[in-house]
């Protein structure tokens, strides 16, 4: 069984290269089943209905989010659908889910997301035991547990990593934008990568454009962020499962 996670959608431009570029992988590659980080997707910052509509019509199964998810009020008219899903170590209360379970193949596959702390400026709860909480209550209900931790630091990421390794099936970062190369099975067989990367402008700094980055940096000022233009790229990653163990048997980094 093979499990496609798509990395940050970065605004409308990213969206479209989803669109050119999802079902011919889905075909190429037979893919299973679809997560897409789309916390990024409403021009940099949050996601608005038209954008959770017309990532959902690419036969996307789940969608995540991050420290962007309350960016546009949008969000709270689709809050509570079943393929969305925002980080549960959110305080307690706070409306939408922080993980849900999806049928794929007679398969019961559990889709977690949870924000980290260092660096992240948004107050949440500790998500080392908030993930533990919750694949304490899930793991005899479900067959495969995938853990999208939108997070800066590669410390935590790792630590998480190794925190539930043997617990779930995958643990994957998303946050940084940057695909990292470090795609492993972890000792007790989880499959792990620190950051599955981004899907939108190829020539920027992380998406935005490259010289009102470069002037932030320069001037300290608060110039304000734009989306870069022009050729636009696909990050993800496909962990290929093992349907007789549910175990990650390969980890494939997929970037055009």
């Amino acid at each position: 069984m093979k499990i496609l996670a798509i990395g940050d959608i970065v605004g409308n431009c990213g969206i479209k290269k989803l669109k050119s570029e999802l079902k011919k992988i889905i075909t190429e590659k037979n893919i299973d089943f679809v997560i897409v980080n789309g916390e990024n997707s409403a021009e940099g910052m949050g996601i608005t209905e038209k954008n959770f509509n017309d990532i959902l019509a690419e036969k996307v199964d789940v969608i995540t989010m991050g420290n962007h998810t309350w960016g546009k009020k949008d969000i709270f008219k689709f809050i509570n659908h079943p393929k969305l899903i925002r980080p549960a170590n959110y305080p307690a209360g706070v409306q939408g889910k922080g993980y849900n379970i999806y049928e794929c193949k007679n398969k019961k596959i559990a889709v977690i997301n949870l924000i980290g702390r260092v660096d992240m400026n948004v107050l949440s709860e500790n998500p080392f035991l908030i993930a533990k909480d919750i694949v304490e209550k899930i793991k005899n209900n479900v067959d495969m547990i995938f853990v999208d931790f939108h997070a800066e630091a590669t410390a935590e990421k790792i630590a998480m990593g190794h925190y539930l390794d043997g617990k779930v099936t995958a643990v994957y970062g998303t946050h940084t934008h940057v695909q990292t190369a470090d795609e492993q099975i972890l000792e007790k067989g989880t499959g792990y990568i620190t950051d599955i990367g981004m899907t939108g402008p190829k020539h920027s700094v992380i998406g935005m454009d490259i010289s009102a980055s470069i002037k932030r940096f320069e001037t300290t000022l608060p110039e304000r962020y734009k989306i870069a233009v022009g050729e636009n790229i696909f990050n993800g990653v496909i962990f290929d499962v093992d349907e007789s163990t549910n175990k990650v048997t390969k980890i494939e980094r997929i970037r055009r």
